[in-house]
């Protein structure tokens, strides 16, 4: 569907996060490890002491969540996790992979936050796309939760975990050939790969500066799993697969796949110094072949200077996010977030990074969303123009108002 130049933008954003409260995925386990929650529960405290009685309710709060992105002019949603399920020490996203000791209740605390995403989703079924969780440490389980996945029309796809160098005495690297049959599966019930900007990191221990070493490393971790999938040929082998970065930006992957092809060249050409690579090492297309065909970027709450090589990029590629309701999401100066980094770009092209990219990759009926687009949507004529710098908001604090 082509929307009518000048009218509204149909806004999806392309990263949201939500869950459930910790007593309501009670309901949701397998009845026989319920006790073993009300055991965990007694114990549990929440370990960001500072959002409790803040904006939490915002994850599962349809009302205020719906008013919220109405009022940011954001129709649609991608949806990933927030809250921290069953058996958890903290948020699902920040919590990295379980042990072999933890494994067996994590992955009754990911599919308790599965069957209520399905249900949650279902509330609004235009309106959202939530993304599934699974775990890699057992492929079999793996697959089983990927069918569960598709089955119950979490649309989103699956959030593919990553496997840091300290994870791998018990979880397979991305590259390494037992995931065939894995690869095989997502591509077969045409489901989404998503990684998520954050995640990745190797544990760093309990000293006072780990915590800032870390978030001064997550962006190279947080696009490390890319570099692995490329290179090992995943996207050769299953050319149908979709996989996107989301809330890592899209300035970083023009000098990425530059690296990556000039390697891939090295090694093709023998040109690698004393280096001999087992026959069949490289794929036979560069990698930029296959990010161009197979990749996508969510780029949560771009500033202008992030979308500055969109074309190289390509346009068709990248998908915009609020990142919402995190703090340094756009919300609730999202409009005043998307004059800042849109004022320059020209129609056609916001409407792709702004909605239609999103539609056409996670299932969004844009007819649907049209007459609520109609009512809240922005206009091409509003975010023609550029913020005054009295409009820069004070307290925000996202990246999206950055300026040169």
């Amino acid at each position: 569907m082509s929307a009518a130049a000048g009218s509204p933008y149909v806004v999806i954003s392309a990263d949201t996060h939500a869950g459930a409260s910790v007593q309501t995925y009670r309901d949701y386990l397998d009845p026989k490890y319920r006790e073993l929650f009300d055991d965990w529960r007694g114990t549990y405290k929440n370990p960001q002491r500072k959002h409790i009685g803040s904006k939490k309710h915002k994850n599962w709060d349809d009302e205020e969540r719906m008013g919220d992105m109405q009022n940011d002019g954001v129709v649609g949603e991608i949806i990933f996790p927030n809250t921290v399920p069953p058996f958890f020490r903290t948020s699902v996203l920040i919590c990295g992979n379980p042990g072999p000791e933890d494994y067996e209740l994590r992955l009754q605390g990911i599919r308790a936050h599965n069957r209520w995403l399905a249900d949650w989703c279902s509330e609004y079924p235009d309106q959202r796309a939530g993304i599934g969780l699974v775990y890699l440490n057992n492929i079999d389980d793996a697959m089983e939760d990927a069918r569960w996945i598709a089955e119950h029309g979490l649309r989103g796809g699956i959030l593919l975990p990553h496997v840091p160098d300290d994870c791998t005495s018990f979880i397979k690297p991305l590259f390494a050939p037992d995931y065939e049959p894995f690869w095989a599966l997502v591509q077969d019930l045409d489901l989404v790969l998503n990684h998520h900007g954050g995640t990745g990191s190797p544990d760093y221990g309990t000293y006072p500066i780990s915590l800032p070493i870390r978030l001064f490393e997550t962006p190279w971790f947080s696009t490390r799993s890319y570099a692995h999938l490329l290179l090992a040929g995943v996207f050769e082998r299953y050319p149908k697969l979709r996989y996107i970065i989301t809330e890592a930006g899209c300035a970083w992957a023009p000098d990425m796949l530059e690296k990556l092809d000039q390697n891939w060249e090295r090694m093709r050409s023998g040109g690698a110094g004393e280096f001999q690579f087992v026959e069949g090492t490289y794929t036979p297309e560069p990698p930029s072949f296959y990010a161009k065909r197979n990749c996508f970027y969510g780029a949560s709450s771009p500033s202008p200077m992030e979308l500055r090589d969109r074309d190289q990029i390509g346009v068709e590629r990248i998908l915009w996010g609020s990142d919402y309701p995190h703090y340094e999401g756009t919300y609730p100066h999202t409009r005043l977030a998307l004059r800042h980094a849109f004022c320059d770009i020209d129609e056609r092209e916001r409407r792709l990074i702004l909605g239609e990219n999103a539609a056409e990759l996670y299932g969004f009926d844009l007819g649907k969303l049209a007459g609520l687009a109609e009512k809240c949507g922005p206009t091409p004529a509003e975010l023609s123009v550029p913020l005054r710098d009295e409009e820069f908001p004070e307290s925000s604090h996202t990246m999206a108002f950055r300026r040169a």
